[in-house]
């Protein structure tokens, strides 16, 4: 597979010569950028897959980024509003409890259905990891993360390329990677919501009554005052 410790992943520039020599020393192959394929829903992705199932690309390794909402295979926290949360403290073990299929998750990312034969793979898309995942027991979300090291392209939605908050938690670094944004006309609408943020009037109103009690109770009064100001011009 391609490398996961060079020039492209450190982000020092390649230094020519000495790649090369390294190429010729230990049959190593120079490193091979990522392709990112950014779309804008997960159903596009799903689309995309089984198209790539129908090319001569199809044993690339590969993975799918997605969110837990589609991934998430615990029977409790898949069925939560707050999944996220929830995984996390789970993972974190607070209640002495933790996600048994966190602990599989190797039995899936090194699956052998995921590979047609040793080592070649075959594209796959999100459902076939999931109805695997639940056969193996085995956390689809963090295998699909697992398998991106190894991966020559991560297909995901744009916002995970473009969401910085995103990439860094997924652990995406796109430096001297290359990057594909299908229907890129929507790009804009994304780039929008990934730095907008919505606040109904009634959380407003909550809000204004805190800092009016944190104002009346001088607590950090300069600090609590513009914004109170910045609720009620907004109500």
């Amino acid at each position: 597979g391609p490398c996961t410790e060079c020039s492209c992943s450190s982000g020092k520039e390649p230094d020519k010569d000495s790649s090369h020599t390294k190429k010729k020393e230990n049959g190593d192959r120079l490193c091979v950028p990522k392709i990112f394929f950014g779309t804008r829903t997960h159903k596009q992705i799903t689309q995309i897959s089984r198209e790539l199932k129908r090319t001569v690309y199809s044993c690339v390794p590969m993975t799918i980024l997605s969110s837990r909402d589609y991934t998430c295979i615990h029977p409790v926290v898949s069925n939560s509003s707050n999944r996220n949360e929830m995984c996390v403290e789970l993972l974190e073990g607070k209640q002495g409890r933790s996600c048994s299929y966190y602990h599989g998750v190797h039995k899936l990312s090194e699956h052998h259905a995921l590979q047609s034969a040793p080592r070649v793979y075959q594209a796959w898309d999100i459902e076939d990891l999931v109805s695997l995942g639940r056969k193996l027991r085995a956390c689809p979300y963090f295998a699909a993360r697992e398998l991106m090291l190894g991966a020559d392209i991560v297909f995901c939605p744009y916002n995970y390329l473009l969401d910085p908050q995103i990439r860094e938690s997924m652990d995406i670094k796109l430096k001297d990677q290359v990057v594909i944004l299908d229907e890129a006309h929507n790009i804009e609408d994304c780039a929008r919501e990934s730095v907008s943020y919505g606040a109904t009037e009634s959380q407003l109103r909550a809000a204004r009554e805190e800092l009016d009690f944190m104002v009346n109770n001088n607590i950090r009064q300069k600090h609590h005052e513009p914004l109170r100001a910045v609720c009620c011009s907004l109500i």
